[in-house]
């Protein structure tokens, strides 16, 4: 004998062990056979254990099947047993469970879902401290250094004999002008021819 929820074939011949409403489903017994069954609340469910909650009798067709009408119970734990003719030991059983969820059922069914008393307020992550600045500030180097040996200076650059523009004349490093000695070289110069012609002269 199965146990069915409602809503499942009763040609399915699987047993449904957790349920709301359901029914009692036989199978393989002999043709036209009766079954007897009761069902008795069963520990972990609060009660008296053995007490019969529901019963019946079952009669089957010629296939050695049949089916009861739908039952509900108290959301609980409970045992179904069986006997008919021509059984052999003792009754047959089965446990299962009944739970229609928001029946407001008693029976003391065990919770199956984890504490509704949890929280899921976790403490958030203490946020890291920002990097100083000061660190990026120091490593970057001065715009107003310069490197060593440079000759960048304004003063330099400024120096008038640096410089070849303005129109004035090229000067040594005495201040006397390069045309100057130029010309007093070319005096020199031709001063010195004429002193070796005459000396030619006298000689001749």
């Amino acid at each position: 004998m199965k146990i069915h929820k409602s809503s499942t074939d009763e040609y399915d011949q699987r047993n449904e062990p957790h349920v709301c409403s359901f029914y009692l489903d036989a199978f393989h017994f002999d043709g036209g056979q009766q079954v007897d069954w009761h069902i008795e609340v069963w520990a972990p469910t609060g009660g008296t254990k053995g007490t019969t909650v529901r019963s019946g009798a079952l009669a089957l067709d010629a296939d050695g099947h049949g089916r009861t009408s739908d039952m509900t119970l108290p959301d609980g734990h409970y045992k179904l047993f069986w006997n008919f003719d021509g059984e052999k030991g003792a009754a047959k059983h089965k446990v299962f469970w009944t739970n229609c969820e928001g029946s407001g059922g008693g029976g003391g069914t065990p919770s199956s879902g984890p504490s509704s008393s949890a929280t899921s307020s976790a403490s958030p992550a203490p946020s890291s401290p920002a990097p100083s600045s000061s660190a990026s500030a120091s490593s970057s180097p001065s715009p107003s250094a310069s490197a060593p040996g440079s000759s960048s200076s304004p003063a330099a650059s400024s120096s008038p004999s640096a410089q070849g523009g303005g129109g004035g004349l090229a000067e040594t490093g005495n201040g006397v002008p390069v045309a100057a000695l130029s010309g007093a070289a070319a005096v020199l110069v031709g001063a010195g021819g004429y002193l070796v012609v005459r000396r030619r002269k006298a000689r001749g």
